[in-house]
């Protein structure tokens, strides 16, 4: 009964004990109380009364018993780090024991031994185990069997053989009653799906495996181990490494494994390193190493070791030592037959490439190389990682670029598996190393350059997020998020506390969130490459110009595309040009409010100097036409207007010259209409559009109460044009809850990407509603990404705060102008020639950029 109902079990155990049984009884009673508090509890209380259980087994003279007891004792023993007790009364136990009792404790000296990492002992103890309890019918301990060899497969990273384990242990129970074990069958699944790369799947098993766990009332620290896995190879290595940390808190409050304590800690180094706090990875990771080296776990012991060099190597340590020790862990990991040791290997690689040992980094690469083309998406391009390192130490460009290409190919086919934008857009940050290595061999070649560039840059736009088909529970979620949002608004404005609303939005928002990451990518892509030759053609017929700005090794390289070539230019720091672009952010703030004139100059100023870094000598050969600018993640919040030699032209912003591309040749719905929004607010929020709707006609005009979020979404869906006139809050800890504010609450992203068509045009008035998320990598997340894949062409948005008043008539020129058959990016060009010339109405004008290429 402990692992079908456990909490239960422990009452009823504790209820035989309050009755004075006889001996066998007591064993049996202190056993299953020594088993819950071993797996849930306080691993002393667990030791104490699981000899208990032992005595009193010998008193009854029952040495079936006394084995079953003693196997338990051995599990306790080894999760305490007591590696040699445990396991000499595991060997005990089975010496006592015979027939089906000897099978359930060779069952649990596999079971120690795959804690211990000794793989291919557990999987001899398992195959002995197997054939005894299926004469005997046991199917709940069969069950556990299958399940376990099914677990240590995976260890091995032989995934077909787990498959078939799980397949087996399923079908098993399913006849039984065993709510925990189902449960822990469930979160291996999860755990197989991870190792074979299906990460929306793992997701929702772990999901699924957590509420099960919920009900029971019982911790879930292998769970929380296992979700770090995932998380990290998700790209979400800061969620992992809190979910690490917050399972740890837990652990040290019941007083648990030890052994499950350093698991924790190797997965809080890992995720810490991931993301990029190399300092809390060595920390953790040689706390790890000394607990794994108490606990006798040579396997476990030497996967903390390899993640404590990666982080020595990251603070910039190279030397022969570390080389040495990371040789030393790529052999005993290979020994071992470690999915990781490849990982080893190319960390080796890397220290001898630092070090300018050639032949070292040549053959721990070699080593590495040969994961490429086997195993899940990652590993493999891992594999494909090394080739490339190997090929540009040898100085074969041709062959960095066909590693570059292979190992990123298989990133695109990993990233359309993925269904959230969320997950793609961080998905590509994995491929950020190969996607440089191939810039870095081209920079002497710069169409090839421009190439490269493409490939690690806002990939998210090339396909729609997925939608699922119906998902009543995600609807409800969105609703309640909207309510709650929307009440604790006004109690801010109220002045009244809000903590229990704030708490209830979090939990709403990590449920739809969650919902999310569990969709499984169903598009393939557009299927359209990127050709330089194309993007010329466009440009010239067009009288455009595009100027698409890579980073390599911190310095801005600008690639000019107009009049059938590509040419490069070298700007200065992307370092400094961040700095600048976060002073002429302050300053347009200051500038959005009257008084604030003296400010002008100095942003001007600044404008000036962000030229300089940004553009460089690419400047002077713009030539007099319209100008696309496609600028890397990091200078999302520059506004390009205010650079001189950009603010008396046609100037538009993409996030890819692709993308650009695609924008260009979309079409406008046929017969579409107009809709104008007005969201809550002052009366200075929108007061464009009643005059909008006496110029538009036949708009479909929501003001106030009517700007209902269900109702703005279907009037959204497949518009020719949409104003919206309401403020926008943006999210930098979670882009895709940046929201737009309507009647009944906020609109978030979560709700826009469930659009079928979102609207070929779209004005956003308000502040902030063109501010983006990065993601690692060249990958944003925003209003803008979330609508540009949905069919949006082009899009006018704004970076930074506004006056409400100055807006009004931008807007209604940029409408003047839209009518009159102008894009976007022209008619904001020229409504910005009309504004007034005082200081508020240009930093207005300056903040407002044209998105797309409609």
């Amino acid at each position: 009964m402990t692992f079908a109902d456990p909490n239960q079990a422990l009452a009823r155990a504790q209820a035989v004990l309050d009755t004075d049984p006889p001996p066998l009884h007591a064993s049996i009673a202190h056993q299953v109380i020594g088993t819950w508090q071993r797996d849930w509890g306080d691993i002393r209380i667990a030791l104490h009364h699981l000899r208990r259980a032992r005595d009193l087994a010998a008193r009854a003279e029952s040495p079936e018993r006394e084995a079953d007891v003693l196997a338990a004792l051995g599990v306790a023993l080894v999760h305490t780090g007591r590696t040699r007790q445990g396991l000499a009364a595991l060997e005990r136990g089975i010496e006592r024991g015979s027939g089906h009792t000897r099978a359930r404790v060779l069952f649990r000296r596999a079971y120690a031994r795959w804690v211990l990492g000794h793989h291919q002992e557990a999987l001899e103890d398992i195959h002995r185990a197997i054939p005894m309890l299926r004469r005997a019918e046991d199917v709940i301990w069969t069950a556990r069997a299958l399940t376990l060899r099914a677990t240590v497969h995976l260890a091995l990273g032989a995934v077909d053989r787990a498959d078939a384990d799980f397949t087996a242990a399923e079908a098993l129970w399913d006849t039984t009653g065993q709510e925990h074990d189902k449960a822990d069958a469930v979160e291996s699944r999860a755990l197989a799906a991870f190792r074979s790369g299906d990460i929306p799947v793992a997701l929702r098993l772990l999901d699924e495996a957590e509420e099960h766990y919920t009900r029971l009332g019982t911790p879930t620290l292998m769970l929380n181990i296992r979700r770090c896995e995932v998380l990290m190879a998700a790209g979400l290595a800061p969620e992992a490494l809190a979910e690490a940390d917050a399972a740890i808190a837990v652990l040290d409050g019941i007083g648990g494994q030890s052994t499950r304590k350093a698991e924790l800690l190797l997965a809080a180094a890992r995720a810490a390193r991931l993301a990029g706090d190399a300092h809390t990875a060595i920390a953790r990771a040689a706390i790890a190493v000394r607990l794994f080296a108490g606990q006798r776990r040579s396997w476990w012991e030497t996967h903390a070791r390899l993640v404590l060099i990666e982080a020595r190597v990251v603070t910039g340590r190279s030397s022969g030592r570390l080389l040495a020790e990371a040789a030393a862990v790529a052999e005993r990991l290979a020994s071992f037959g470690a999915p990781a040791a490849p990982e080893a290997s190319l960390l080796a690689g890397r220290i001898a490439l630092n070090l300018g040992w050639t032949a070292d980094a040549e053959r721990h690469l070699g080593v590495a190389a040969r994961s490429r083309h086997n195993g899940p998406p990652l590993a493999r391009m891992m594999g494909w990682t090394a080739q490339a390192l190997r090929a540009q130490a040898s100085g074969s460009v041709r062959g960095v670029l066909e590693a570059c290409r292979r190992g990123l190919d298989i990133l695109d086919a990993h990233r359309m598996t993925l269904g959230a934008s969320e997950l793609r857009a961080r998905a590509t940050a994995q491929g950020a190393e190969l996607a440089a290595l191939a810039q870095q061999a081209s920079l002497d070649n710069p169409r090839r350059l421009l190439v490269w560039s493409e490939r690690g840059r806002a990939a998210t736009l090339s396909t729609p997020p997925t939608r699922p088909p119906t998902d009543p529970q995600l609807q409800s979620n969105l609703a309640a998020f909207r309510e709650i949002a929307a009440r604790a608004e006004s109690a801010r404005m109220e002045a009244r506390p809000i903590p229990a609303l704030e708490r209830e939005q979090r939990r709403l928002e990590r449920e739809i969130r969650s919902r999310t990451l569990h969709l499984r990518g169903n598009s393939p892509g557009d299927g359209r490459l990127f050709h330089p030759g194309h993007l010329l053609d466009r440009l010239d017929a067009e009288g455009t110009r595009l100027v698409a700005l890579a980073v390599l090794d911190g310095r801005v390289q600008v690639l000019l595309c107009g009049q059938g070539r590509v040419r490069r230019f070298e700007a200065g720091l992307l370092a400094e040009a961040e700095t600048e672009a976060e002073h002429v952010q302050a300053g347009l703030r200051r500038l959005a409010h009257p008084g604030a004139e003296a400010q002008l100059p100095v942003v001007e100023a600044a404008g000036r100097r962000l030229e300089e870094l940004l553009l460089g000598p690419a400047a002077a050969h713009l030539g007099d036409g319209p100008v696309v600018v496609v600028p890397p993640a990091r200078l999302h919040r520059v506004p390009w207007a205010l650079l001189p030699s950009l603010r008396e032209r046609v100037l538009s912003v993409s996030p890819s010259a692709s993308g650009w591309l695609r924008a260009r040749e979309t079409e406008p719905p046929p017969g579409a209409h107009q809709v104008l929004v007005r969201g809550p607010g002052p009366a200075t929020v929108g007061a464009e559009v009643p005059r909008l709707a006496g110029r538009y006609g036949g708009a479909v005009v929501l003001e106030h109460a009517d700007a209902r979020v269900p109702r703005v979404l279907n009037e959204l869906d497949g518009a020719s044009l949409a104003h919206l006139a309401t403020h926008g809050t943006f999210r930098a800890d979670s882009p895709l809850f940046s929201t737009l504010r309507m009647a009944d609450g906020p609109m978030a992203l979560h709700d826009l990407e469930r659009l079928e068509r979102s609207p070929y045009r779209i004005v956003l008035s308000s502040c902030d509603t063109g501010r983006l998320g990065r993601v690692d990598a060249d990958e944003v997340l925003s209003l803008i990404t979330a609508l540009l894949p949905l069919g949006t062409a082009g899009m006018l948005a704004c970076s930074a705060p506004v006056n409400d008043t100055a807006v009004v008539p931008l807007m209604l020129a940029v409408h003047e102008e839209l009518a009159a058959g102008r894009s976007l990016a022209e008619a904001l060009y020229k409504a910005r020639a009309a504004l007034p010339a005082d200081a508020v109405h240009q930093a207005t004008g300056w903040a407002f950029t044209a998105f797309g290429g409609a």
